[in-house]
């Protein structure tokens, strides 16, 4: 990205919470985490889209294991307010019989999204374990009891984006993760 579509792009933010080299490290260390944890063992790493996406790309290339690497796409949020659905995009489900599942997303907040993924996954595929690894966990009441088993950082309730996190489909692309100011967000 250049110096200047960042610098534009940070401009909306009213904080930086955590820079692109403190993501990359903690990435690290939850890859060597990972890494660990299922030595040996038939892992799956699937991402919930679109958010995940750089989160995932990032993870899996510290995770130093053969791995089998597949996504869900569904939706919950319209604009910064969980819809209380949790859509799914897509009729078939990843194959994970007989498989070591993470469930990754790019936030923990609601609950409802990684429950009901895992819910469906438990209920209508035989995976040995599922366990989730979020970038965020929101410090919030859950919807939905889920406590994530890898975590990046913790975060209080406030609206972030940057490194996969959206507010209506912009701000990915920015290489840190921030709080957006009130003036862009549309009441």
């Amino acid at each position: 990205m250049s110096d200047l579509l960042e610098q534009r792009l940070q401009q909306r933010l009213d904080r930086v919470l955590f820079s692109k080299e403190q993501i990359d490290q903690r990435i690290e260390s939850m890859g060597a985490e990972i890494t660990r944890d299922y030595s040996g063992q038939p892992l799956t790493v699937i991402t919930i889209l679109q958010g995940g996406a750089l989160f995932m790309a990032d993870l899996i290339r510290e995770i130093h294991l053969p791995l089998k690497l597949d996504s869900v796409s569904v939706s919950s949020y319209e604009g910064t307010e969980s819809t209380g659905r949790v859509n799914f995009h897509q009729s078939k489900l990843p194959d994970i019989d007989g498989r070591h599942v993470i469930l990754l997303d790019d936030i923990l907040d609601t609950g409802r999204t990684l429950s009901a993924i895992s819910q469906r996954f438990a209920e209508e595929c035989s995976p040995l374990s599922i366990k989730v690894a979020v970038l965020l966990s929101k410090q919030v009441d859950r919807a939905e009891h889920v406590d994530a088993d890898y975590v990046g950082f913790e975060v209080g309730n406030e609206f972030v984006v940057g490194y996969g996190l959206d507010y209506n489909g912009e701000y990915r692309n920015i290489p840190l993760i921030g709080v957006l100011k009130d003036e862009y967000i549309q009441s």
